[in-house]
């Protein structure tokens, strides 16, 4: 019920806003139509927090249709979609495969594919590849990803419990198991979606893209979770530079970019629930890319003689996987639970 409820509301709003933008473009509407279709997941995701409970609007996979519906919403706001019926929003949105993890489809790009009927060798290409991701997503969730979330894991959980003492090796092992099961697993379940998506035709996006071969935060982002960070990136991140630079709220170009990715990211952790870790995760983050974008400038600027090669590569991508890793350690709430119980 909650869903129904849920589709029926948020096609209101967009086809009312479509209505709206044919006619005029006013920002406060926008603003408030936005607002709005993002309001049913605050709800839900500050529901805990505020009241002890889960909220009633909650059903799995609102997330991912809040960001699908609130990009609708942008998209018409400038122009790129000038034509949609309620039929097609709802069968954009609640597109079977990718309707509880993701990954993160937009409109025109899921509605190009939806209306164009490939050839014979195209489908069976379709079809060949979808076999390949449905096999690979196999062995990454239910064979890898099993290993390091069900033997793995509580292996080193129940041995760190157990010691008390948060700088033992035992805690590196919760770290590095718990960052390849949350891979393998999330990883596998997008394959799933792909694969079958290509069986129906539609060629949803990729989430992952070996991101633990990432040689910078920036690059990791660009290759995890992919169409997450993109649309964050997209909707988030470039928007508020775009504003902050027409209405000049900042002088340095620096300041400017550094403020959107702690924006960026922060805004990224609330998203994941309101708890410290997943916040402290997101900003972790932010510190990041910030720290980043200043060491290929520093770089750039005084260090133009520094070697690049095999070794530096290797030892750029050995810092950018512990980094993440350890964030991961964050994510996971297991900190919170150790210090819970031995306190």
């Amino acid at each position: 019920i909650s869903l129904i409820v849920y589709v029926i509301y948020e096609t209101c709003l967009v086809m009312y806003y479509t209505h709206y933008r044919k006619k005029q473009n006013g920002s406060g509407t926008f603003y408030l139509i936005s607002a709005l279709s993002i309001l049913p997941l605050v709800i839900v995701k500050l529901s805990p927090a505020m009241v002890g409970h889960n909220s009633l609007l909650g059903f799995l996979g609102i997330s991912y249709l809040t960001f699908r519906a609130v990009g609708t919403v942008i998209e018409t706001r400038d122009g790129m979609i000038k034509e949609i019926s309620p039929w097609k929003f709802i069968r954009f949105i609640l597109f079977m495969p990718t309707i509880t993890s993701g990954p993160i489809d937009r409109y025109q790009r899921f509605e190009k594919d939806y209306q164009k009927v490939p050839s014979r060798d195209e489908y069976l290409q379709l079809v060949s590849k979808g076999i390949f991701y449905l096999f690979l997503g196999f062995l990454y969730k239910f064979v890898i990803g099993y290993f390091f979330g069900q033997r793995f894991y509580p292996y080193f959980e129940r041995l760190t419990l157990a010691e008390h003492d948060p700088f033992s090796w035992h805690m590196l092992g919760v770290m590095y198991t718990y960052g390849f099961y949350l891979f393998f697993d999330f990883a596998g379940y997008s394959l799933f979606a792909v694969a079958i998506s290509y069986f129906m035709g539609v060629k949803s996006p990729m989430n992952f893209k070996q991101p633990f071969k990432s040689k910078n935060i920036k690059e990791f982002w660009n290759r995890w979770h992919i169409s997450l960070s993109f649309w964050f990136r997209d909707y988030i991140f470039m928007r508020f530079v775009f504003m902050a630079t027409k209405k000049r709220w900042f002088k340095n170009r620096n300041a400017l970019s550094s403020t959107a990715y702690m924006l960026n990211m922060v805004l990224m952790g609330f998203w994941h629930g309101i708890t410290w870790y997943y916040i402290l995760y997101g900003f972790l983050h932010g510190i990041a890319l910030v720290v980043n974008d200043w060491w290929l400038h520093y770089k750039r600027k005084h260090l133009k003689k520094l070697p690049h090669n095999k070794f530096t590569t290797g030892v750029a991508i050995f810092i950018t996987f512990n980094f993440v890793m350890f964030t991961f350690l964050i994510f996971s709430g297991f900190l919170d639970t150790f210090f819970f119980n031995n306190h």
